[in-house]
């Protein structure tokens, strides 16, 4: 029987304490942050009419080969300016970061800086 970590659960009790407090509407929406062992994911989302804006991660087609040589930290930066750039196409300039219960420091920071590098304010 498979058993979930307490790493896991006490991430998610901390998305779900920082979701409380963190809704994304169309004139600012949020930006969501998820990273996995390998790769990391970023969405623009408006809660109001739960609709995803743009999105960005390490497995986009574009973003991929760009990718392919860096290391996790250097492809978190790639993605978040990846995401700026999309999300200016789309007419968003200012966002609510939700880091998605990952502490602040390493990929999440990276991308952070990335997205804010590529014109995105928060």
């Amino acid at each position: 029987m498979a058993k979930t970590s307490k790493k896991y659960v006490a991430r998610l009790r901390r998305h779900r304490r920082i979701r409380a407090h963190l809704v994304g509407t169309a004139q600012r929406p949020r930006l969501n942050v998820f990273r996995s062992s390998e790769h990391i994911y970023a969405q623009v989302i408006d809660d109001q009419a739960g609709h995803t804006l743009v999105a960005a991660s390490t497995i986009d087609g574009e973003l991929r080969k760009q990718c392919a040589d860096l290391n996790k930290t250097e492809a978190a930066r790639v993605v978040g300016k990846a995401l700026a750039a999309r999300a200016k196409q789309a007419g968003i300039t200012t966002v609510i970061f939700d880091r998605g219960g990952w502490k602040y420091q390493g990929r999440v920071k990276a991308l952070a800086e990335g997205a804010r590098e590529g014109g995105l304010e928060f």
